[in-house]
């Protein structure tokens, strides 16, 4: 399975954090799913932390070539598509980069991985 991580569930996933469930912890360990990190969480994940909003143990690049090499993560680049979509989105949530990974997880047909139920209102598949 393609599995979208939100970008919480990325940090928690390769921090082993304990806020992250154990359904979300075989889905992200099974070695058969896809994994897909989006632009749209790298760029969120530098601008929290360029404010101090994340901390982090290690730069965000380490982290990502790190999980790139031990559980082969991918990652979805933001295309216009994507972006363009985020227009017809109910406005169920005002977060711009989970509304961008709603806009995704659409049009690639891929479940979310994420603990945000705000996520349900636009009848997406997310696991958790």
């Amino acid at each position: 399975m393609r599995l979208l991580l939100d970008t919480h569930t990325f940090i928690w996933a390769a921090t082993w954090d304990d806020r992250l469930s154990e359904t979300a912890q075989a889905l992200f360990l099974d070695s058969s799913n896809e994994l897909y990190l989006s632009t749209a969480s790298i760029w969120e994940m530098a601008i929290k932390t360029s404010i101090g909003k994340l901390l982090l143990q290690q730069p965000i690049e380490q982290i990502i070539n790190e999980q790139i090499q031990i559980n082969g993560l991918q990652i979805l680049n933001i295309e216009s598509a994507h972006a363009l979509a985020v227009a017809s989105l109910p406005w169920h949530h005002r977060d711009p980069f989970d509304r961008l990974l709603v806009s995704q997880s659409k049009l690639e047909h891929m479940p979310i991985l994420g603990c945000d139920s705000i996520m349900d209102a636009y009848a997406i598949d997310r696991k958790w």
